[in-house]
This record gives structure tokens, C-alpha cells and sequence, in this order.
């Protein structure tokens, strides 16, 4: 598929969009954690955050999914630990985190990495695909709720970020299943409850009238 978005769904994809970011002012905190996904781009802002010094360690946590095996065959958190040192990011503030599965165990595992490192952390910033923020940050507050916890990811455009994926109709599935996930997860006990405006659950009631369920989880 091209890398623009069919003139009819455009409003309803940008509302979702931004809906996830979570708009942070980011500031100094005790580290930063990349949440293993197919985007390589959350190494690349994990990286750069290091080197504006925003934080002076590194957690990078995933495993694989179906959608990561091929390219990131060794691991996501190892893939993502690569790429860091490969652009200067020393060997010895990177912690990896190999088992997680699913944003609740990436957190409680990076959790349990940083207390046997005899880390302590107060403060966080949670690097994450840019539609990932909102359910990362619900997700971290509810099994970490006494850390001071932000959320970033690489500043890019839609379009821009359509294009560094490849894959307009995937990346709006992803969108459209995040977008629910921020209720169904907050009714099964993941996730702390966050507010979805009006306008927001009309753009993704569309958008699944408009087939895209591919993301869709069980309620």
C-alpha cells in the first residue's frame, strides 16, 4: 500500500492518533524503558533520549511476537540492545529484559531486572510505538503505580510514520485495537481507567465499520 491515508478515514485515523500520545514534557528521570515491539524506531528514540541525557540507564524488554520473529529473530529487547550500542550507547547502562510477552509483563519484568540490578527508580520514561503511549502509561500505573512515569516515542508525522512501517492498513488495525484496548484492559483489572472523549470512540467505531478488526481482543 501507498503511505497516505484513503481521504475518508483521514480525520478518524489522526483523532486515534493523537488520542495515544500522551503530549509529555519530558525531563530528567532514573530510566528509560523501550518496550520490545516490530518498530525499530523505539531504539532509535531510546537511544537519542540517552544521549540528550535524559536518563542514565537503559532497559530494553520483549521477547517476540508473530510479527517480530523474522525480523528480530535473536529477541526484541536483544535487537533493540544492538542497535543502541552500535550508536554509542555503552555495553554497561543497557539491562535487557528477554521474556516479557505483553505490555503488563513488560513492565512488571523490567520491574523485577532493575531490583536484582539494585536499581532504584522513581522516575521513568517509557519509550513505545507512538500509538503504544496511552495504554503503556495505563499500563504502567497500574502495576507500578508509585513511579513517576512519562512517555515518549519518535516524533514523527502519520504520513512519515506510515512510510517507516511500509504497511498503512496494518498500522491502522494496530491503532484501532489499541484504541479499545484502553477500556477493555482498564475493565479486566490491567490497566488504571483513562477518559476516551466522544469523538474518539466515534472515530473508532468507524473505523471498525470500515473492516479494521484485525486488532481486535475478546471484551
Amino acid at each position: 500500500m501507498t503511505a497516505t491515508v484513503p481521504a475518508a478515514l483521514r480525520h478518524d485515523v489522526e483523532t486515534l492518533w493523537d488520542y495515544h500520545n500522551m503530549h509529555h514534557e519530558l525531563r530528567p528521570v532514573d530510566v528509560g524503558i523501550g518496550l520490545g515491539s516490530h518498530d525499530l524506531g523505539v531504539a532509535v528514540h531510546t537511544t537519542d533520549l540517552y544521549h540528550r541525557e535524559y536518563f542514565p540507564r537503559i532497559v530494553f524488554t520483549g521477547a517476540n511476537a508473530p510479527t517480530t520473529v523474522d525480523r528480530f529473530p535473536g529477541g526484541e529487547a536483544v535487537h533493540y540492545r544492538d542497535y543502541a550500542i552500535g550508536h554509542g550507547v555503552p555495553d554497561n547502562v543497557i539491562l535487557v529484559e528477554p521474556r516479557a510477552t505483553n505490555t503488563s509483563e513488560n513492565i512488571e519484568f523490567t520491574r523485577e531486572v532493575l531490583r536484582a540490578n539494585r536499581v532504584e527508580v522513581k522516575s521513568l520514561v517509557i519509550v513505545s510505538r507512538p500509538y503504544q503511549q496511552r495504554r503503556a502509561y495505563a499500563t504502567a500505573k497500574k502495576v507500578w503505580p508509585e513511579a513517576d512515569v512519562l512517555c515518549s516515542s519518535e516524533h514523527l508525522p502519520l504520513e512519515k510514520y506510515f512510510e517507516s512501517i511500509g504497511d498503512i492498513e496494518t498500522v491502522i488495525n494496530m491503532l484501532v485495537g489499541d484504541t479499545q484496548r484502553i477500556t477493555v484492559y482498564a475493565d479486566k483489572g490491567f490497566a488504571i481507567s483513562q477518559d476516551v472523549p466522544a469523538a474518539v470512540e466515534r472515530a473508532y467505531q468507524r473505523l471498525v465499520s470500515a473492516g479494521f478488526t484485525k486488532r481486535l481482543v475478546s471484551r
